[in-house]
């Protein structure tokens, strides 16, 4: 997966390829195509994440209300699957995950959505383990380029302030570089709380963020509001991209 598609040939000329992941997205459609999108149909932005703890979670549970509040945009939570035994589960001590969200029957599914927001708990300054494992299973969306054009975003927890809150989103971004996601940072748009300097905040202008500590401490009030931004912030990029 680390090659990439090769070039696309020239409108203006016939040029034979021999490129067998070429895109069926870019053969010229039929002129009497006149397939539009249903104006009752909502937009889906798709909140996939992993959580050991549940900070992540609690982060895409906001999300998922911040798109929501957007007319016309749907919030969807799913889980990555766990790559962890239930015995080793047990021995760090992690919570029974919440049954009401469902885990992501196929990466295949990824070509439903109309927009992304990924999140994660970071390792080392990168994305957990389980959550490259889904990137991973993720060829044959690439191989035909199914998830190119399509925004994405992340959100993290980590373990103290210098724990990768950004360079955790950094290397994640090699995941939608690959697919030809769009990525969509946050900036400074939640305004002065990004600022304020009196209280332990997580996030940063690339996503959302919580420190998580040793795993006791919980996501503040703040941190949820910026969570729920953006989610609000997704869902109008999404229908703007998709609407004009």
């Amino acid at each position: 997966m680390g090659k990439g598609g090769g070039c696309f040939p020239s409108k203006n000329k016939i040029v034979k390829t021999t490129n067998k992941y070429a895109n069926s997205a870019t053969k010229p459609t039929s002129a009497t195509d006149t397939t539009v999108l249903s104006p009752t149909k909502n937009l889906k932005v798709f909140i996939v994440f992993y959580s050991m703890y549940g900070h992540v979670e609690s982060l895409a549970k906001r999300m998922k209300k911040g798109v929501d509040t957007v007319d016309g945009v749907e919030g969807v939570l799913y889980r990555v699957p766990e790559t962890l035994s239930e015995d080793v589960l047990v021995q760090m001590q992690a919570p029974p995950k919440d049954d009401t969200i469902l885990e992501l029957p196929s990466p295949l599914e990824l070509a439903d959505a109309d927009g992304f927001l990924f999140g994660f708990p970071t390792r080392y300054g990168c994305m957990a383990a389980q959550m490259k494992a889904f990137f991973d299973s993720t060829g044959l969306l690439w191989k035909e380029q199914k998830l190119a054009g399509k925004p994405a975003g992340f959100f993290v927890s980590t373990g103290s302030q210098g724990g990768g809150q950004e360079t955790t989103a950094w290397t994640a971004i090699t995941q939608l570089a690959h697919h030809g996601m769009l990525f969509v940072p946050i900036g400074y748009k939640f305004g002065a709380d990004m600022f304020d300097m009196d209280s332990i905040r997580g996030g940063s202008p690339y996503g959302a963020g919580v420190f998580a500590g040793d795993g006791s401490r919980k996501a503040t009030e703040t941190e949820l509001a910026l969570a729920e931004y953006q989610g609000k912030y997704m869902g109008a990029v999404v229908k703007k991209l998709v609407h004009g």
